[in-house]
């Protein structure tokens, strides 16, 4: 569920497939560690203050929340009956080793530092439970070992004091790929502060001298805010951020329009959900229903049809895909990607009622005729034929090894996207009927290269292999083939150009076109089965290559992330629901 009584639902908007499902049972809340490039990081802390229950024996310690002057004293979790030493307990050991990362002397020591994420409970529907405020994105300044009382006993306990980063220039929202991106143990901890908040940026920078300018000051009380509100038949979709509203003449960035604002997949989450799906298995393999009802999915917006379809146009097409290229042991049941893959936070359904959203039930789909598709978010981001490529690829690799991938494109008007090359023939029929059936007349498109250009290119490497350097010997001279790095034929369009040629013998030009190996980021030629290094592309002064065509052959393995990161968004002062959303 994406709302819960008209608040949005934290466990769905935070929804990953890579981090655990967030915490925020305790007040101290940490997510584990990964290991990362440049060492362990921990993607967050979240931090929830409990106001109701100050003053109690259980919490008897008082919160101070100054968030117009972005203050904040928090008290550890050490109670009266702990016997383990002060600073032992999870949530002390926890905050005073982010303290050691917060005081960090470089910006290499500080980039690895977690944030904390501060909740606030809040009574809502007369109830003091099950709703929190975010409050913002804090860190350590100093923590203070202190005595404190409860039931006539002294004990020892931690009060950390917190500053509250100004959010201003992100309109008071944090974007939940910063913290998925944290949790990624495949990306650096410099391409994770890039999705970072700007005042976060700067304090990894310049560290505790950036703090007067960095800390959230105090402004004018905002306007209130008018309740979230999601109809039933909305589904699954995450719920859009709400702009910050900000009194005239109040300092920050514009606000954005829905469309800027609206929450999106950052397009790695997007290929590691792809990787990750719940997939039934049957005798050890897998099964192909859900790779198979997403590639019509993305073959719908590769052909500019509407993202979402009807049930019945979804049964007959997936239905019919299922039986030609299904485990010969599986059942054709449209119906179960149909409603399941929701969970994987990439595929909608509308027209269900509450009780059927999660059921594979073939004949009520037939009777109300709900429609179902990718999101609105993942149709856009695979509106890109870059992001398109590679998300065809890791689908295909992932679960489709094993069946004859180049009929499967073709059958989804994917064709093409299974080879570097291609298809060059764009053909039209038209049968005659004045000759006989065998007979039919041909209007060809053909591409037309420039043979001078992959002369001179050739001549360059003097017929030299550009990854294992094999010079072939004829009779009539020596031999080489130049390959297109982006393939002239569709759906590619890749450019005739020397920046987009490589020179190769017949083994690895037969290989690059089948996406067998592929060239990184470094230079190196690697397999795509298992990303063992060939050796270095041998290069030429005289024939620089365009990188964007290699990293486009890349996508094409799936060995690629794209480079924009669009949002999904936090908004500090909005209440949301800590009860569990319905995912499975």
């Amino acid at each position: 569920m994406a709302f819960i009584d008209g608040h949005p639902n934290i466990h769905h908007v935070t929804a990953s497939e890579r981090l655990a499902q967030i915490q925020l049972s305790k007040g101290i809340n940490p997510n584990a560690k990964i290991k990362a490039p440049g060492g362990l990081r921990r993607p967050c802390i979240l931090i929830r203050s409990s106001p109701w229950k100050a003053g109690t024996a259980e919490t008897p310690w008082h919160d101070v929340f100054d968030l117009d002057n972005g203050r904040i004293l928090y008290f550890g979790d050490h109670r009266v009956d702990h016997t383990v030493p002060v600073g032992t307990t999870q949530g002390n050991a926890v905050l005073l080793e982010a303290l050691e990362e917060h005081q960090g002397l470089t910006a290499e020591q500080r980039a690895l530092a977690v944030p904390l994420l501060v909740f606030a409970a809040v009574t809502r529907n007369k109830t003091p439970k099950g709703y929190v405020e975010f409050c913002g994105v804090a860190v350590i300044d100093h923590a203070e070992q202190i005595e404190q009382q409860a039931k006539g006993i002294s004990f020892p306990n931690y009060r950390y004091e917190l500053s509250v980063l100004d959010l201003s220039a992100e309109d008071d929202r944090v974007d939940w790929a910063w913290i998925e991106a944290r949790g990624n143990p495949e990306l650096s901890t410099a391409d994770a502060l890039r999705l970072a908040p700007r005042s976060w940026r700067q304090w990894v920078e310049q560290g505790r001298a950036a703090m007067p300018e960095v800390r959230r000051q105090a402004v004018s009380p905002p306007r209130d805010r008018e309740p979230v509100r999601q109809s039933p038949e909305s589904g699954r979709e995450f719920p859009p951020p709400l702009p910050a509203p900000r009194e005239p003449g109040v300092s920050g960035s514009a606000s954005r329009t829905p469309t800027e604002s609206s929450a999106e997949l950052m397009v790695s989450v997007l290929m590691d959900r792809l990787r990750n799906l719940r997939v039934h298995k049957r005798n050890g393999r897998q099964s192909r229903h859900k790779p198979l009802a997403l590639l019509w999915g993305i073959s719908r917006v590769a052909t500019g049809r509407p993202h979402l379809a009807p049930w019945r146009e979804f049964r007959e097409e997936v239905g019919s895909l299922l039986a030609e290229f299904g485990l010969p042991e599986s059942s054709v049941t449209p119906e179960y990607p149909f409603v399941h893959l929701q969970t994987s936070a990439l595929w909608d359904v509308h027209g269900l009622p509450p009780e059927l959203d999660a059921v594979a039930d073939a004949a009520a789909f037939d009777r109300l005729n709900p429609e179902g598709g990718v999101t609105e978010q993942v149709a856009r981001l695979l509106g890109d034929p870059f992001v398109r490529s590679q998300a065809v690829a890791v689908l295909r690799e992932t679960y489709l090894p094993d069946i004859d991938q180049h009929a499967l494109l073709e059958r989804l008007g994917l064709a093409g996207y299974e080879s570097a090359g291609g298809i060059e023939d764009s053909t039209e029929d038209h049968a005659r009927e004045t000759v006989p059936a065998a007979r039919r007349t041909v209007t060809s498109s053909p591409v037309i290269r420039d043979t001078a250009l992959t002369a001179k290119v050739k001549k360059l490497h003097v017929d030299r292999c550009q990854v294992c350097a094999l010079q072939l010997s004829t009779r009539f001279g020596t031999y080489s083939e130049a390959a297109h790095i982006r393939g002239l034929g569709r759906p590619h369009n890749g450019p005739d150009e020397q920046a987009n040629l490589l020179v190769l013998c017949p083994n690895h030009h037969v290989q690059f076109d089948t996406l067998a190996i592929y060239v990184d980021t470094e230079g190196t030629v690697r397999s795509t089965a298992n990303n063992s290094p060939i050796g270095p592309l041998r290069k030429h002064p005289a024939h620089p290559l365009d990188e964007a065509h290699l990293r486009y052959h890349r996508a094409l393995c799936g060995r690629d992330a794209h480079p924009c990161h669009p949002r999904r968004d936090l908004l500090t002062g909005t209440t949301v629901s800590t009860g569990h959303a319905s995912l499975t």
